[in-house]
């Protein structure tokens, strides 16, 4: 565990820590003067607490309530007097606590219980600026993404992660993913900031591909089925065979859940 990287780009600032250097083993936070986006991972609180102490916290704002988003709530709560703002759901799943499966734990620590408080409809930041919270329920019922219209920038919590993805969780919907992005591609941005990609130039052209990789990806699926292949024929042909995540995860997070989803997208 390490920090990786300190940047900053256009006047917004960043740090990525985590288990592992590469996308899914570490994680970005954002900084827009005294506002955060997202809590950071539990288990790299020692590594971000001096980036968060740099200078001072009016806001935390989190995306959605899984453990690398919101693992520090409590960390603020406790270190700086401040309850971050999410979806409702994000407030009560923090308040009760909840379960992880290991090898979230294991990535990323368990989330102690915490307080936070509801998301309003718009976010003032330091100097008038406003951040919209888009809902987009996709990735997990809670998720928003938020929108700088005066910047044309997008924090697009795990909505973006990459144009061309091979798994899925058994518990996100890819028909209402398809929908989010197109929610989020209505609106006028250019810059993506995504919190395990980084910042991705050009985003709302990247977003774009990876609608069209679905739509394309669920096309093939269902003729595949069409002409009588399996759930598990159909994967195979797409996208290969199942890999370590899969079997690790006890297929939670799969090709096959992503290849299922694609066989209900309405096309």
């Amino acid at each position: 565990m390490a920090v990786f990287e300190r940047f900053e780009f256009q006047g917004v600032e960043a740090i990525r820590t985590g288990r592992q250097n590469h996308i899914s083993g570490s994680f970005v936070n954002y900084r827009i003067g005294d506002t955060l986006i997202d809590c950071g991972p539990v288990n790299q609180w020692q590594w971000l607490k001096p980036f968060f102490e740099e200078k001072a916290v009016r806001q935390v704002l989190i995306t959605h309530y899984h453990e690398d988003h919101s693992g520090n709530s409590l960390n603020f709560n406790q270190s700086f007097g401040i309850e971050p703002l999410a979806h409702d759901i994000t407030v009560d799943q923090l308040r009760k606590g909840f379960s992880i499966p290991l090898a979230g734990r294991i990535f990323w620590g368990s989330v102690p219980k915490a307080s936070a408080k509801i998301l309003p409809a718009q976010i003032e930041l330091e100097g008038g600026e406003s951040i919209l919270p888009i809902h987009v329920p996709g990735h997990c019922p809670d998720m928003h993404c938020y929108f700088m219209p005066d910047r044309g920038w997008m924090f697009t919590g795990d909505l973006y992660i990459a144009k061309v993805i091979k798994f899925m969780h058994k518990k996100e919907s890819l028909p209402q993913q398809i929908e989010d992005i197109r929610a989020v591609l209505a609106c006028d941005f250019d810059t993506v900031f995504c919190p395990h990609r980084g910042v991705v130039e050009q985003g709302k052209q990247a977003m774009q591909d990876k609608l069209d990789y679905l739509l394309e990806l669920s096309s093939k699926a269902q003729l595949l089925q069409s002409q009588g292949k399996s759930l598990r024929e159909i994967t195979q042909a797409l996208l290969g065979a199942e890999e370590l995540a899969s079997y690790v995860t006890r297929f939670a997070f799969s090709k096959r859940s992503l290849i299922e989803g694609c066989l209900q997208v309405e096309l």
